[in-house]
């Protein structure tokens, strides 16, 4: 009973919360600044999910800027945990389909993100120019999810470039964002259901890099998020073990 009404609450908050991000994005359309605003206002839904979220070496984020900031993509969920995290002026690349999303695709699109076409190299290439641009000109910070999919439950995908060679082109640091893996640890039938635990990891230099070290620096990146995911996975799974469980299921 309490995830159905976690679900409907959650719905009707994060609709809201796009309202409002879609007033402001009409009297200050495609502005950088907005997506700010209704990602902190939906990162609130934590509080209705019954979530905790832990936010490790936020002072990295700030200094880094303006740079390519890029995190594990496992659920439709990754908008509270991202939303908390968001730094400010930055916006996200996502799928073109977004714009369907009730509400969400309009305040996506007046917020100034970037839509991406990934059935058409050409467009999408031209998005990724676009996010260049962005960085250079507007000294605007981008975060883009490079797995490309919700990894839903199956472990960190594999990395695409295109993340990559935006800040090699831009000649900015890649920040890496590491989630741990909530989908599996999270009980949304019981009051406490789980923490998310978000750490920032320190910048790649892109400094003097070219498209020649492309997949040098993907490794790297996917390397260091493998790492200090199955590091936080296994911190969170310690401290939910018999004896230490969420509370009473409702």
């Amino acid at each position: 009973m309490l995830f159905f009404f976690r679900v409907i609450f959650t719905a009707l908050w994060v609709g809201f919360s796009c309202i409002i991000g879609i007033i402001v994005g009409i009297l200050r359309p495609f502005d950088s600044r907005n997506t700010k605003i209704s990602a902190n206002l939906i990162a609130l839904g934590r509080y209705i999910l019954g979530v905790e979220i832990e936010l490790r070496n936020k002072e990295i984020l700030e200094p880094a800027r303006p740079c390519v900031f890029i995190s594990n993509h496992q659920d439709n969920l990754d908008i509270f945990p991202g939303g908390f995290t968001l730094p400010k002026e930055t916006v996200t690349i996502g799928k073109k389909s977004i714009l369907y999303i009730p509400f969400f695709g309009l305040y996506f699109w007046l917020s100034g993100n970037i839509l991406i076409d990934r059935k058409n190299k050409k467009k999408a290439y031209e998005a990724m120019d676009e996010a260049v641009k962005a960085i250079t000109e507007k000294k605007v910070s981008v975060w883009i999810m490079p797995e490309g999919t919700r990894s839903r439950g199956r472990g960190l995908l594999p990395f695409k470039k295109g993340p990559f060679i935006t800040a090699i082109k831009a000649q900015v640091p890649i920040v890496p964002i590491a989630i741990s893996s909530y989908p599996k640890h999270l009980k949304y039938d019981y009051w406490h259901a789980g923490k998310i635990i978000v750490e920032v990891l320190p910048p790649i230099s892109t400094i003097g890099k070219t498209n020649d070290d492309v997949n040098e620096i993907r490794m790297q990146a996917f390397d260091l998020m493998k790492e200090t995911i199955n590091k936080l996975d296994h911190e969170i799974s310690n401290a939910t073990m018999p004896g230490k469980h969420h509370g009473n299921p409702l």
